[in-house]
C-alpha cells in the first residue's frame, strides 16, 4: 500500500466457493467496488446462486470516500436476495452500527464481530456455506392417513 493509503480490497483464500470474503485495506474508494467487490459477488452469485460475505475491516482500514458508501447501500439494497449470510469484522464503532440499524431490512442473516472475534466469524460463514439452502414450503416426515381409510364400510 502506498503512502498515500490508497484502498483496495484483498480476496481471502481457503473458502468454499459460494463465499465473497474480503479484507478493506486503506481508504476505499467507488473504484474499488466497482472494480474489485462488486465484479467478484456478481460472479459469486452468477455461478452459486448466491453470495456469502466474509466483510473484514481491521485496522489496515482507514475509511470509504462518500462514492464508496453510496456504491456499497445501493449496491446491497439492490441485490438483497443475491446474499446468504454476511460477516462484518470491525471494531470501528460507526460500521457496526450501522450494520446493526440495517440487518433488520435485510433478508439475510447478518452478523456483527469485533476484530478479536474473527475464527468466531470465519467459522459462522463456513458453516452457513456448508449448510444446505432451505426450500420453500414445509418438509414432511409422516404422512396423514387418508379419510377414506378410516371410514367404516359401507353396508
Amino acid at each position: 500500500m502506498s503512502a498515500t493509503q490508497e484502498g483496495e480490497f484483498v480476496f481471502l483464500k481457503g473458502f468454499p466457493k459460494d463465499v465473497v470474503a474480503v479484507s478493506a485495506r486503506g481508504h476505499i474508494s467507488r473504484a474499488n467496488y466497482e472494480n474489485q467487490l462488486i465484479p467478484h459477488i456478481r460472479e459469486t452469485v452468477k455461478s452459486q446462486g448466491k453470495a456469502h460475505l466474509f466483510y473484514e475491516m481491521g485496522p489496515d482500514f482507514k475509511g470509504f470516500s462518500a462514492g464508496a458508501a453510496w456504491e456499497d447501500a445501493t449496491f446491497g439494497l439492490l441485490h438483497l436476495s443475491d446474499f446468504g449470510h454476511i460477516a462484518v469484522v470491525t471494531d470501528i464503532e460507526w460500521i457496526r452500527l450501522g450494520a446493526k440499524m440495517f440487518a433488520p431490512l435485510i433478508s439475510s442473516p447478518v452478523h456483527v464481530f469485533h476484530v478479536a472475534e474473527r475464527d468466531a466469524a470465519l467459522r459462522w460463514i463456513e458453516e452457513a456455506a456448508n449448510k444446505p439452502e432451505a426450500k420453500p414450503g414445509v418438509e414432511a416426515t409422516h404422512k396423514i392417513a387418508l379419510l377414506e381409510d378410516r371410514l367404516p364400510p359401507d353396508p
